[in-house]
């Protein structure tokens, strides 16, 4: 299992699966629409739930105590190496939803130590949030069964190395792994609790943008999508490319297979979740996710995963 460092504007922290304290009552009106509703699989996180409407000229998110605007937006693209404008300008609604994020996590870390009477005036931005989600994960915890389980599935990729000397490396990556995946629980909820609104106009045109890549023009095919995830890896070439081979001659066009190594896009995996490679993501013809997995997945294990979603 080879681990891959996000782009470079992915905001990374721990959490546990707990209850979000309630900031403003939820707008419940038929005539207010989600961007989930709107615009699905553009969110990837706290602005899931966001609600979209008519705000000032320039601002493009304004909650409790919280505004972004434009200008913030386009200041941190230029801020990151020119070879890269033209991918996160097509992708400013990523860029807004991280900024959105850290910002909102920041606001709730400091509600919440102040009422452990810490010094939250002393400590900087990423103590702050680092110790609101330590202690909110601090009974997670990995089971002999999580670690077999893993190693099993992922046992091509230790190059037959026992279990016993990388079992540390297991539970050091299955702990992260767990603790991630109740941050992004807790993140995707913050909008159900928090009112969020996102400029309407600024955001339709975003979600057309971020639409021009290969996975999300498969997505919209109205066929069934793999997307794999996946590069070389420190045992030698990539396995899962005789697996994709062979997978898409049993299929032909029935399925779309779009292949994406992390490392040359960046922002793209960000987008996903993709957090480890290999990583296979299971699409159904309108673009729904059906099923995620992490790690070396078998023939069998995908042709298995597609008869579940009826696909002969």
């Amino acid at each position: 299992m080879k681990k891959i460092s996000g782009c470079f504007l992915a905001f990374t922290v721990i959490t546990g699966l707990v209850f979000i304290p309630c900031f403003a009552q939820e707008n419940t009106s038929d005539s207010v629409k989600t961007i989930e509703q709107l615009y699905p699989n553009l969110a990837t996180g706290a602005l899931s739930y966001a609600k979209v409407g008519t705000l000032p000229e320039g601002i493009l998110l304004k909650t409790d105590g919280i505004e972004i605007g434009k200008k913030d937006i386009d200041g941190i693209i230029v801020q990151q190496p020119e070879q890269s404008w033209r991918e996160l300008q097509k992708n400013a609604f990523f860029v807004l939803e991280q900024q959105a994020t850290g910002k909102l996590l920041l606001k709730i870390a400091k509600q919440e130590l102040s009422k452990q009477n810490k010094d939250v005036a002393a400590m900087p931005d990423n103590q702050l949030i680092n110790g609101f989600f330590e202690n909110l994960v601090k009974d997670i915890n990995v089971t002999n069964q999580d670690i077999e389980t893993f190693y099993k599935e992922n046992e091509s990729v230790f190059c037959g190395t026992p279990l016993n000397s990388v079992r540390k490396q297991i539970v050091s990556y299955v702990l992260q792994d767990k603790q991630q995946r109740f941050v992004d629980q807790y993140v995707q909820t913050l909008g159900q609790k928090i009112e969020i609104t996102v400029s309407d106009s600024w955001t339709k045109t975003q979600a057309e943008l971020a639409k021009d890549n290969l996975l999300d023009k498969a997505r919209a095919s109205g066929k069934p999508t793999l997307a794999v995830f996946s590069a070389k890896s420190c045992c030698g070439p990539d396995k899962m490319l005789p697996v994709i081979g062979t997978v898409r001659g049993k299929y032909n066009e029935k399925i779309n297979i779009v292949y994406i190594e992390p490392q040359q896009e960046q922002i793209l995996s960000a987008r996903y979740g993709i957090r480890s490679i290999p990583s296979q993501v299971f699409f159904d013809g309108k673009g729904k996710e059906f099923y995620r997995h992490s790690g070396f997945f078998s023939e069998k294990g995908i042709t298995d995963k597609l008869s579940e979603m009826g696909i002969k």
